[in-house]
């Protein structure tokens, strides 16, 4: 089993975005939802497709993504 077995990636869907389990459901769409203080139950309410596992792994997805490692330099911002 695939540590983010829910999410997926499918040209024909979303144009390639990461999607909830082959639905049009994007991970982003989930994450926007929460930063604007949507609860799971909320979601769940608004997109009844959706089982709170899947919110989950889009959180985790999103913070295995966060972990990238940014190298600055020098007089550099971010």
């Amino acid at each position: 089993m695939s540590a983010f077995d829910r999410i997926t990636f499918n040209r024909e869907i979303m144009a390639g975005q990461a999607c909830i389990r082959g639905m049009r459901i994007s991970v982003s769409l989930i994450l926007n939802l929460i930063a604007n203080g949507k609860s799971t139950a909320d979601i769940l309410a608004e997109y009844p497709d959706l089982q709170a596992e899947d919110i989950q792994q889009a959180l985790t997805y999103a913070a295995w993504l966060a972990r990238e490692q940014v190298t600055v330099h020098s007089g550099a911002t971010l």
